[in-house]
């Protein structure tokens, strides 16, 4: 991991805070899979139109066979709501699928500062309700229905659990991988992985004040920490990074959610920082926790 943040820092690439939206989208893109896997190879790979909040949305469907009735993952990527998109994730959803024998759903929600929120929560919630509704009509099972996501992706798959339980949708498992979970990044790991660890805060400043308003970020759309109940949710699967600023909020969710009554699966890599699950090509903790998230979602929609 050193030896990757080491070539990172050599290659100089200019910091997303230093740039546009517009500017780090394009810089996100050309670096996203450097690390990553290869795309690897599915039967079933469909591009798709789903209905989000405000009008249709682009999406992908990868899925391990052609067979129908397969539960799906319904999957938001990370970028702090203002970068990311299908392409920078379509290794880590190809992976999902083949680790899992599910299908993925790969959104691409409305980004900021174009979206402010709460438009990105709104996206997957208006998706998560027509799937629970309509998976059949892609071949899917609507009965056997997950959330996932990285960072912010994990924060939106986190709010869209607590909205499941509101809506009467059963999901199977909130797959959450690195996720934000606090409302003004002030834990102990946000000061001590604040430089030099991949994810800065100054990188997080910047994401958080082209999404949202400081006075809002207290809003359990934002802060899924900060909502009144946390009982009668999904069963979780939490997988964290040691040296990542999101570390503390990560755990702090787990506990939160297994003291109110849920069933919990921690999954805690030492050594690595955010992002690390993309790093399949350097990083063997990768691959681990691919397979961790795969045997977790295959053993959800079994039970």
């Amino acid at each position: 991991m050193a030896g990757v943040l080491e070539r990172i820092h050599r290659a100089n690439r200019p910091a997303f805070h230093s740039l546009t939206p517009k500017q780090a989208r394009i810089a996100y893109l050309m670096g996203a899979e450097i690390l990553d896997l290869p795309r690897a190879p599915l039967p079933r790979i469909e591009n798709l139109q789903l209905p989000g909040a405000e009008g249709p949305l682009a999406a992908r469907l990868y899925a391990p066979s052609e067979a129908a009735g397969l539960p799906v993952l319904l999957y938001f990527h990370g970028g702090g709501f203002t970068i990311g998109s299908l392409e920078t994730h379509d290794s880590l959803c190809r992976q999902l699928a083949l680790k899992s024998g599910a299908a993925v759903i790969s959104l691409d929600y409305r980004l900021a500062p174009e979206h402010r929120f709460p438009a990105a929560v709104e996206d997957c919630w208006a998706v998560l309700r027509w799937l629970a509704a309509s998976a059949q009509t892609l071949g899917l099972d609507p009965h056997r229905i997950a959330v996932g996501g990285d960072s912010a992706g994990g924060t939106l798959a986190a709010v869209s659990a607590l909205h499941a339980r509101e809506q009467g949708i059963p999901l199977a498992l909130q797959l959450l991988i690195t996720p934000g979970a606090t409302a003004h990044a002030d834990t102990a790991s946000h000061k001590l992985f604040a430089n030099g660890f991949l994810l800065d805060a100054a990188g997080i400043e910047w994401f958080f004040s082209h999404y949202i308003e400081y006075h809002h970020r207290r809003d359990w759309r934002f802060a899924p920490l900060e909502a009144e109940d946390h009982s009668g949710l999904a069963p979780a699967c939490l997988v964290l990074a040691e040296c990542d600023p999101l570390v503390d909020e990560g755990i702090a969710y787990a506990d939160t959610l297994r003291a109110a009554g849920n069933a919990v699966q921690l999954e805690l890599y030492r050594g690595v920082t955010h992002d690390f699950i993309k790093m399949g090509r350097q990083i063997p903790e990768a691959l681990q926790a691919l397979d961790a998230c795969g045997l977790a979602l295959k053993e959800a929609f079994d039970r």
